[in-house]
């Protein structure tokens, strides 16, 4: 068998001129969200006062000299209402931690990603900064034709006045979060006499940095690639959870279509597109629930004011369950699978930890005290022929205020307590008491060889009165032979 001939020559160059370098890295597509109005606008703009006003108000606020929540690293105190909690007191963050995400796994199971399109951060501050974006360049055509002009000066200006209005948001949010940590009119005048601490500095470059790129450039790509709440709201919700829903079955087939008009075959879906143009994540609903959607119901609205201009009744997109949507149940109908197990169980178990959660706060105590007992000598007889025995308080002040300590000892006829039996301590401070407790000869005398059980009494005392709450510790007596 003869080897094939090679081919020609000019053959070969045309080959090789028909040869494409094929990326496999897709660059991102820009989204450009179109403005819309209606209830859930309403409801989303409403989100973003009220989050925005908690968060820039909350640390201009004081309660009894200080403000109202701070975090003190450096003391290692949080402050919060009142309340002051200290590194051993971390249990009650663990159960706050655990609170939030079962009332998340709760909400999500009754009504979707109620959370992400209303009040999570990304999605407020992305709204506060597509705000800003509108109001310097214009709606999504405006924009699309201004980042396709050339540069020029109006460009230059709607470019930067929006990015500097930017920054100016970036930076308040970033010096407001920092005032959680360090007392934030002190912070303010730091900053207006340029004495700011390296540390401060940096954490308030850091997140103010980082709230202009997540809102101003990254936007959904936080929500599709890195917020991990998107993978796994699946394993949450079912058949019966209420999201926003295509009923397709009412809206395919798709096209447009005349005012009014049903008699040529098609859908009330007009293929508008408006719901994608609105989509702050870019997606189709129409193609059904995705991770992207982040249920901010911007395509409700929308669609609805389309249905109302063709003259068809509005809820072709709405929030609907699977279920309702295939079985064409109504709204009462889909209310009533509400209270089914999964959301019972995490309805019963969200209401006992947060009671528990609650009780616990109620019922700490403003103190704590560790009871040691001498072990170089457990029991020794003094003057007169008493017996003593030494102890050593621990008392850790978890209140706020200064507090004045006595102490007192029960569980014994005779039992006295001999030497200092009051210690002072500040907020935060901890504190030894060295304590001598005496039984006469007359009541040792029974008890001579036995270890008898006594309580230790500790009452705070605020400015001469008395704290309601007394802690009691169990302890022992030694008597020897």
């Amino acid at each position: 068998m003869s080897p094939s001939p090679d081919p020609p020559a000019a053959a070969v160059a045309g080959d090789a001129a028909d040869e494409q370098v094929v990326s496999l890295y897709a660059k991102q597509a820009k989204i450009y969200p179109r403005a819309v109005s209606g209830p859930f606008a309403g409801w989303r703009w409403a989100m973003v006062w009220i989050t925005q006003a908690i968060f820039y108000g909350t640390p201009w606020l004081s309660w009894n000299g200080r403000p109202v929540v701070l975090f003190d690293l450096d003391a290692r105190e949080f402050h919060l209402f009142g309340l002051t909690l200290y590194p051993q007191d971390f249990i009650f963050l663990t159960g706050l931690l655990v609170l939030a995400a079962l009332a998340l796994f709760f909400f999500t199971a009754i009504a979707g990603r109620l959370w992400c399109g209303y009040a999570c951060p990304q999605t407020v501050y992305t709204e506060i900064f597509l705000w800003v974006e509108r109001v310097t360049e214009g709606d999504r055509v405006a924009r699309i034709r201004l980042d396709r002009a050339p540069w020029g000066a109006d460009k230059l200006w709607r470019k930067g006045g929006k990015h500097l209005a930017w920054l100016a948001i970036a930076f308040i949010t970033g010096f407001t979060f920092v005032g959680y940590f360090t007392p934030i009119r002190t912070l303010t005048v730091e900053l207006a006499t340029l004495t700011l601490g390296p540390w401060e500095s940096f954490w308030i470059l850091f997140y103010g940095l980082a709230t202009y790129g997540n809102a101003g450039w990254l936007r959904e790509q936080i929500c599709k690639y890195m917020c991990p709440y998107a993978r796994f709201q699946s394993a949450l919700i079912d058949r019966d959870s209420l999201i926003i829903t295509y009923d397709a079955a009412r809206g395919e087939p798709r096209g447009p279509r005349r005012r009014g008009g049903t008699d040529h075959g098609l859908g009330d879906c007009t293929d508008c597109r408006h719901c994608v143009q609105v989509c702050p994540t870019g997606i189709d609903i129409r193609d059904g629930l995705q991770a992207e959607c982040i249920g901010c119901a911007a395509c409700i609205d929308v669609c609805n004011q389309v249905m109302d201009r063709a003259g068809t009744p509005r809820g072709l997109i709405r929030y609907a369950t699977e279920n309702g949507v295939a079985q064409r149940l109504t709204r009462r109908q889909m209310l009533k699978r509400v209270p089914r197990p999964r959301v019972l169980v995490y309805g019963g178990v969200l209401l006992a930890l947060g009671t528990a959660f609650a009780a616990g706060i109620g019922l700490r105590s403003p103190f704590h005290v560790d009871v040691i007992r001498d072990r170089n000598i457990l029991a020794r007889q003094v003057e007169d022929g008493r017996i003593e025995n030494v102890y050593r308080l621990q008392l850790h002040n978890d209140s706020g205020s200064p507090q004045r300590y006595v102490v007192r000892a029960g569980g014994i006829d005779g039992l006295v307590l001999a030497g200092e039996n009051t210690l002072a301590l500040d907020p935060g401070r901890s504190g030894l008491l060295a304590l001598r407790l005496q039984l006469p000869p007359e009541a040792a005398q029974p008890l001579r060889g036995q270890v008898t059980r006594i309580t230790i009494e500790v009452e705070a005392r605020t400015d001469g009165h008395a704290e309601r709450r007394i802690v009691r510790e169990k302890s022992s007596f030694v008597v020897p032979r």
